[in-house]
């Protein structure tokens, strides 16, 4: 009897433990799992649209105006703005250029846009922009040429390093002797030095450079109204970026990713060490590490943006743990999947770069996980025109309230309260230069 009794009970215990291991086993957690996520976007609310805003940004008025001191009749000189990085960085350092080509009443060259060891091509200031037009909408802010005088030609511009000086740097001062001597400098604005010391008329220029004087060529245009016009609509631009040398760059620490995931981010690190202890702690809440796919999807659901909505994905080659968007938001396009043709295929990585600007400040909404070049760009552009539909995803707001242990709806209703705030009140859009707030 004893041999008959143990033999069924150890067969229910081996069995019992099989289906346990097997579930274990199949059941793996998704991309969401760790944020305690049910797929349905928080019950009875809008989405974070349909919050109301108190303020917005505009152009301001002394620069729509033009109320501005005219252009002295003879120039100090030739300016040549040397541009390096990718397309909306370049565009950037140009608008400051044309500034100090006005500040230091130079003659502007069209630019040299150093390209080739950034994204390993070779196309230039005409590839992408309208020369014509952008020399006639500069027409009384600054001189603008595409040809220099035959005895200035032959030769290279002198070069003024500027990349090194902090703090407050004077142009007059420290610039305008080479200008004078040379009669024909090349220099490339530094970050720390952006529209130090600008009087109006310098402002002006560099604003209307940026947003009145710089049209993609009529190629570009073409090809990103066809991309427009594919794209389902109503749609959410959504900017993400969570490439191998952007976390890389960041020292960031993120265990949670695949093993490809990490070796690729492994083989660009270089002497780049992520953080670790209390350091890393206080460098994520800071806001200093990327989004992950992951935890953007999370925050989307915050602020409930539904699963089904289109969403035009605005990003370069190479994102890592794109799955943990397109596993919940399906309708995701991108500019690959809806433009074929020999054109597109050759296109290099400033002419893509190009149709992700076009698309972006023509979409329905506009959403970046990044505050980087083409992320300030874009919200100028929609800013100015008159396209509120704008908000940054807020990383340390992420981190902070990730930190002190908030889980699924209580970190839902955290992350919509913090942009909700950011959304009534402008914040986090970073256009004093060119642009005044108006109360609403």
């Amino acid at each position: 009897m004893t041999a008959f009794t143990v033999k069924p009970l150890f067969s229910v215990v081996v069995l019992t433990l099989t289906l346990v291991v097997a579930t274990l086993f199949i059941s793996r957690p998704s991309p969401l799992s760790q944020f305690s996520l049910s797929p349905a976007t928080p019950s009875g609310k809008s989405d974070i649209w349909s919050v109301q805003r108190l303020v917005e940004w505009r152009p301001c008025k002394w620069w729509l105006d033009g109320d501005l001191t005219a252009l002295q009749a003879e120039s100090n000189g030739y300016i040549r703005v040397d541009c390096y990085g990718g397309l909306n960085q370049m565009r950037r350092d140009f608008c400051d250029g044309v500034g100090i080509a006005r500040l230091l009443n130079a003659t502007l060259v069209l630019p040299r846009f150093e390209v080739a060891a950034y994204w390993n091509e070779s196309s230039g200031f005409a590839d992408v922009f309208e020369v014509d037009y952008f020399i006639q909408q500069m027409n009384g802010y600054v001189k603008v040429v595409k040809d220099l005088p035959p005895e200035i030609a032959s030769r290279e511009p002198f070069r003024v390093d500027t990349s090194k000086r902090k703090g407050q740097f004077d142009y007059i001062e420290s610039v305008l002797p080479s200008l004078f001597e040379h009669h024909y400098i090349s220099i490339t604005p530094a970050m720390s030095q952006r529209r130090d010391r600008y009087p109006l008329h310098a402002k002006a220029a560099l604003c209307q450079a940026c947003y009145n004087a710089l049209r993609l060529t009529k190629a570009l245009e073409k090809k990103g109204a066809e991309l427009l016009q594919a794209i389902p609509k109503p749609f959410l631009s959504l900017h993400l970026r969570f490439e191998p040398d952007m976390v890389a760059y960041s020292q960031c620490q993120f265990p949670s990713l695949s093993p490809a995931s990490l070796e690729s981010v492994d083989a660009v690190r270089g002497d780049r060490k992520p953080w670790t202890g209390e350091m890393a702690t206080i460098w994520r809440k800071r806001g200093k590490c990327p989004l992950t796919p992951s935890e953007t999807t999370f925050i989307l659901q915050s602020l409930s943006i539904p699963t089904d909505a289109n969403i035009y994905l605005a990003a370069g080659d190479g994102l890592m743990e794109i799955e943990g968007l397109t596993s919940v938001y399906t309708n995701v396009f991108t500019k690959s999947s809806l433009l074929s043709g020999e054109d597109f295929t050759n296109m290099h990585g400033n002419t893509k770069a190009a149709l992700d600007y076009y698309v972006s400040i023509n979409s329905d909404s506009y959403m970046a996980t990044y505050f980087g070049n083409m992320d300030k760009m874009v919200a100028a552009m929609r800013a100015f025109n008159g396209m509120s539909k704008t908000l940054f995803l807020s990383r340390r707001a992420f981190a902070e309230f990730s930190s002190q242990g908030l889980k699924g709806r209580e970190l839902m209703a955290a992350l919509w309260k913090a942009h909700s705030d950011d959304l009534t009140m402008g914040r986090g859009y970073a256009l004093p230069d060119c642009f005044c707030e108006f109360k609403l």
